[in-house]
Formats: C-alpha cells, sequence, structure tokens
C-alpha cells in the first residue's frame, strides 16, 4: 500500500482490508466503514474526558452489543513538548521537564534521565556512595506511592469509594517526605547529574521510618477490602487476558508482564544505582489477568518497603551515614549548598558568604555552572531504569555542547498502552474499565 492510496483523513485500502489512520480526523471514515457491513455493530468514543481514561486517553470502540469487537487507541491530548523543549535547556536544567512526564513517578524520570547524562559524562562509578543510596530510598517512597494510586483509582472505576479513600491517605504520607527532603510533593528534579540536589535533612530518617511501619499495617489493611471481595474477585479475575508470549511480542514490562509470570526486573536483570546490594524478590503471578497484576502490585509495594529498610540502616549506622551527596568534580557537581535558611527556604548563608563575598572565582565558577553549564562528551548512550509501570528508558545524545542534542525516554505507558486491544477485543465493553486500569498508563508519559 502506498502513501498515494492514502485519502486526506489517512484511510485507504490493503490487501487485509481497510486500514485506518486514527489521528483523530477520521471518524467519518469509521462510522462509514461500519454503517456499510452487513453486520449490526454501533461505533462509540470512549473519552478523552472519560473518568475511567486515567487522563486524556480515547478510546474507539465498535461494539456488538456489549461485545467489544474492536479497541483502537487515540493518544496526543496531552502533548507537552518535554523533550523537545529539553534542547534548549542545559543538561541539569533536564531534570526540570524530564521530571514532568510521568508525574506520578517523577523521580524514575529523573534517575533515567541522569543515569544517561552521568554515562556520557563517564562518572557513573564517581557518583557518592550516600547519593546513590538516597537515591534508591527515594524511588521505592515514590513506588509505593505510585502503586497507591493505581489501587486507589482502580477501586474508584470498579465502584468501591473506601479503596481510594484509604489509598490517597497513605499517599499523602509518602508526598510529606518527599516535601521534606526535596522541598516539593511532585516534580522536584531531586535527582541531578552527579547525586541529589540536597542531603536529607534533620529528622527525615525518623520520618522515614514510622513511614514504613505504618504501611507494613495499612497495607494489610487494604488488601483485607479487596483480596477476597467477591465483587472485586467477579470483575478482575480472568479478565484482560494476556499471557507472556503477548508480552513479548508487544512490548509489554512491569507489572503486567510479571503477571504473566516471567521475573523480569531491572533491578535485577541490569541493576543500577547499587540495586544488586540490596535483597529483595521480584513477585510474580501466573493468572495474566487483572486480578495478577493487583496482586504483583501490593507485593512490590512490601518489597519496596525491604529495600528502603535497608536504605535507612545505610544510612544512619551503615558505610552511607556520612559524606557527599554530589559528585566532587566541581566543573560536574551543582554549585549549591542548600539548607533550610531564616526565611524557611533557599542556600546555606555560609555558602553565599563563600561565593559572594570570599571568592571572585567561586562567584564565576557558580555564574557559569548555572547559566551556560557544563560540556558533555558527543555520544549517544541509554539508560533504563525500572519504574512502577515497566522499563523506563532514556536515549540522550549529545554534540558536545552544554545541552542536549536529543533526549527520547522510552515511557513504559506508551509501550503498555497497546496491550489495551489484545486485552479487550473479545470482552464486554465494562471489561475495558479494568483491562485499562491494570496497565496502569499515565497520559504524561504517553504525549511527551
Amino acid at each position: 500500500m502506498t502513501a498515494t492510496d492514502y485519502d486526506a483523513y489517512g484511510a485507504g485500502e490493503a490487501t487485509e482490508g481497510t486500514v485506518y489512520n486514527v489521528n483523530g480526523q477520521d471518524w467519518d471514515q469509521v462510522v462509514e466503514g461500519v454503517a456499510t457491513s452487513d453486520e449490526d455493530r454501533m461505533v462509540i468514543n470512549m473519552g478523552p474526558q472519560h473518568p475511567s481514561t486515567h487522563g486524556v486517553l480515547r478510546l474507539i470502540l465498535t461494539l456488538d452489543g456489549e461485545t467489544v469487537d474492536e479497541t483502537r487507541l487515540g493518544i496526543g491530548y496531552l502533548h507537552t513538548g518535554i523533550e523537545k523543549n529539553m534542547e534548549y535547556r542545559t543538561w541539569t536544567q533536564g531534570t526540570t521537564f524530564c521530571t514532568r512526564m510521568d508525574y506520578l513517578a517523577p523521580l524514575f524520570n529523573e534517575a533515567a534521565y541522569c543515569l544517561a547524562v552521568e554515562k556520557l559524562l563517564g562518572v557513573t562509578d564517581d557518583v557518592p556512595e550516600r547519593a546513590q543510596v538516597i537515591r534508591v530510598m527515594m524511588m521505592e517512597i515514590n513506588r509505593i506511592s505510585s502503586h497507591l494510586v493505581a489501587i486507589a483509582t482502580f477501586g474508584l472505576e470498579l465502584g468501591a469509594t473506601t479503596v481510594m479513600l484509604n489509598g490517597f491517605i497513605e499517599r499523602e504520607y509518602a508526598l510529606d517526605i518527599f516535601e521534606m527532603v526535596a522541598g516539593l510533593r511532585m516534580n522536584m528534579a531531586y535527582i541531578r547529574p552527579g547525586g541529589v540536589a540536597q542531603d536529607l535533612p534533620p529528622g527525615a530518617i525518623d520520618k522515614i521510618g514510622d513511614f514504613v511501619k505504618r504501611e507494613k499495617h495499612r497495607l494489610k489493611q487494604l488488601r483485607k477490602l479487596l483480596d477476597a471481595n467477591p465483587v472485586f474477585v467477579a470483575r478482575t479475575k480472568d479478565i484482560a487476558y494476556l499471557d507472556v508470549t503477548g508480552c513479548m511480542a508487544l512490548g509489554i514490562t512491569g507489572p503486567v508482564l510479571r503477571s504473566a509470570g516471567l521475573p523480569w526486573d531491572l533491578r535485577k536483570t541490569q541493576p543500577y544505582c547499587g540495586y544488586e546490594t540490596y535483597e529483595f524478590d521480584v513477585p510474580t503471578q501466573q493468572t495474566c489477568d487483572v486480578y495478577g497484576r493487583y496482586l504483583v502490585r501490593m507485593a512490590e509495594m512490601d518489597e519496596s518497603l525491604k529495600i528502603i529498610e535497608q536504605c535507612l540502616d545505610r544510612l544512619s549506622s551503615g558505610s552511607a551515614r556520612s559524606g557527599p551527596v554530589m559528585i566532587e568534580d566541581k566543573k560536574i557537581g551543582w554549585p549549591a549548598q542548600l539548607a533550610l535558611g531564616p526565611d524557611g527556604m533557599g542556600n546555606s548563608p555560609n555558602h553565599i558568604a563563600h561565593i559572594m563575598g570570599q571568592s571572585m572565582e567561586a562567584l564565576i565558577h557558580h555564574f557559569k555552572l548555572v547559566t551556560e553549564g557544563f560540556r558533555v562528551p558527543a555520544g549517544q548512550v541509554y539508560a533504563a531504569v525500572e519504574s512502577p509501570r515497566g522499563e523506563l528508558g532514556c536515549h540522550a545524545v549529545s554534540d558536545g555542547g552544554t545541552r542536549p542534542y536529543r533526549v527520547h525516554f522510552r515511557d513504559p505507558s506508551f509501550t503498555n498502552l497497546q496491550a489495551a486491544p489484545a486485552m479487550s477485543e473479545g470482552g464486554q465493553v465494562a471489561d475495558i474499565i479494568a483491562a485499562v486500569a491494570s496497565i496502569d498508563p499515565v497520559m504524561g508519559g504517553v504525549d511527551r
């Protein structure tokens, strides 16, 4: 089929029949195709404003009564141009953009990007141990907060308001930690090339320890609401089936893949940030359905708590008890020593006094590094982390300048959404809600 076979809307004839390019302008063609068929079918839009489409996802459904004959996805309603904008900012400033992609897992966006930048710089092994432990701890807290939203919204979509309230209440405790450590509850830009923006404030270890103790109890309470709930089980067991063969064919990763029995987790298979030194399991299920994906996420939160406890041990009494949290190379490390000042925010007064009143060289260096940024050797790399939704990768390209030539992210929400038709076609229209919820897509990561 050639390009000339398409009309203005991107529809054309091929050997397998009519092919549609769903770009938001082909509605008339889709309806016409169904209208000319001998079979009685209905074409409906589900989204992009539907409350169960996890943001602004459009599903074009062809229905035979209550049975879904065909599911097609329409995306692009939340496009932000984040990747393109990063080409016009320094390497460090890029973190403030990429952190906003998957807005439920901002620290994972930052980590994938910073790991790629550090690989380009050749300083992966120079990142201080304390910074690496803090990165791991904060990412695991973020994994818990993201999974809590997944379970909470899933419960709400199936009518379980109590589950939604409990999930969001527990997430607030995680966001309180983010605010205490990074200064922001979301989109923190806390992980920077070479380390993290600032060290843990006084009292952070105790507060995080209290969070772990609380969640061990609260996650058990949450499971009591769902694990054996007859309504929940009926809506999730044997629903939206996708086995490991289908996952591999579509490039599916994360809890969806692990619910099909394959224990693929980058923290184990391709470890980063020192994950190979932590003891934890990779939960799997063999059910290949919505219920299995729920069980995997609940088990993953328990494993995250184990990792956080190991991080706290290292930060309080282990090898990472003290030391810097930013690379020692002053040509790369962010030139700030952040501390809570008299005004409740801002830089360390001693640091300001040094660069503003005692050292002209320090002032010039600070100015150039903040405004111009550091140069990164020409080349291209790929770095990936295990986000709450699967493999989140960053392909960074440098032309030797102070800005990225190109940054492209492999977001798991984008890839995993391919599974929606395979999961839903042939099932009931009501099961589409459960299928999409079990994928747990975040449209900010899809429409970059």
